[in-house]
């Protein structure tokens, strides 16, 4: 299982003991938990009856992962669509605050390349034509499915250069598959980190593919930074998108270049709005980096990294 084999990788990286882990929480982003695994079952699935309930139901990852690596903490699931692994990262850092946990697990999983959910996708327009991902272009008309699964082990102390500051999330009531296209209340969440931490030196956008999602961030991104322009560091043309997985998995690159005090590339050819730069080299970074998620239907969420000096 993806989502087991990142939060054994994670908890090893973490060095917590036996006894931590009892108390660690556990908190699962994913935009439909197993529901793959059923409709196309996998290579090893455990098709045996006793398994039958458990194997199409969403806590199932987590329940996996709380009885192979004796995780017996708060322990819950968070399927808020393509944010549910952003908004995962959020509750933890939340539980951290509230002191209802001092080591928070945070793991995002999405296995969506079954013909069924696929098809849902081309149906609902949201899927590409093109071979390449350039989620700014001209020709943006959808997203590249993929698959992919991210662990991130959260502590009250945060060890390490980089830092998770700040975490919120609001929504528009928008349609059932899309974000509105003028960018709906993304810029109020925008503009209340700008005053809090300032300027960011970065953004790592959702940033799709779909023509709506390219719209819609202009807009947020005009109105929200009418002077500067940040760097604009897109990571969906590398990896596709991994749905529900997709703002842990992007938030693991991110902090694995700032613990060098950097940003990731953006691949060669990414196209950019106005002011905005792509660099398509590592950069130093210097300032606060906001990463955005959006989920179907209007849901927006924001993290703040920093980079400890």
């Amino acid at each position: 299982m993806a989502a087991l084999r990142v939060a054994q990788e994670a908890v090893e990286m973490s060095g917590w003991t036996a006894a931590e882990l009892e108390e660690t929480a556990l908190i699962i982003g994913t935009s439909r938990g197993n529901a793959a695994g059923w409709l196309g079952p996998w290579p090893g699935r455990r098709p045996f009856k006793l398994m039958a309930a458990s194997n199409t139901i969403h806590s199932e990852p987590a329940t996996a992962i709380s009885i192979e690596m004796g995780i017996l903490g708060p322990n819950h699931v968070v399927a808020s669509g393509c944010s549910a692994g952003l908004d995962a990262l959020g509750l933890g850092k939340m539980l951290l605050d509230s002191a209802q946990a001092k080591r928070v697990l945070v793991v995002a999983v999405d296995l969506p390349l079954v013909p069924i959910l696929l098809k849902n996708y081309a149906d609902s327009g949201l899927l590409t034509a093109s071979e390449e991902l350039d989620p700014y272009g001209f020709h943006a008309d959808g997203f590249i499915p993929g698959e992919g699964a991210a662990a991130i082990a959260l502590c009250s102390e945060q060890p390490g250069k980089a830092t998770l500051d700040h975490f919120s999330n609001n929504s528009d009531g928008a349609d059932p598959v899309g974000v509105p296209r003028d960018g709906g209340r993304t810029h109020l969440l925008l503009e209340h980190a700008v005053r809090e931490f300032g300027t960011p030196a970065a953004i790592c956008p959702h940033a799709t593919g779909t023509a709506v999602q390219a719209m819609a961030e202009r807009t947020i991104f005009q109105k929200s930074f009418p002077d500067d322009g940040p760097s604009l560091h897109l990571l969906k043309p590398f990896i596709g998108h991994t749905i529900g997985a997709s703002g842990l998995l992007e938030s693991a690159i991110l902090l694995r270049f700032l613990n060098d005090s950097m940003l990731p590339p953006n691949l060669p050819g990414t196209s950019m709005m106005g002011k905005f730069t792509a660099p398509i080299t590592p950069v130093a970074c210097a300032g606060p980096v906001f990463k955005l998620a959006h989920g179907m239907g209007g849901h927006n969420a924001l993290a703040v990294f920093h980079t400890r000096s």
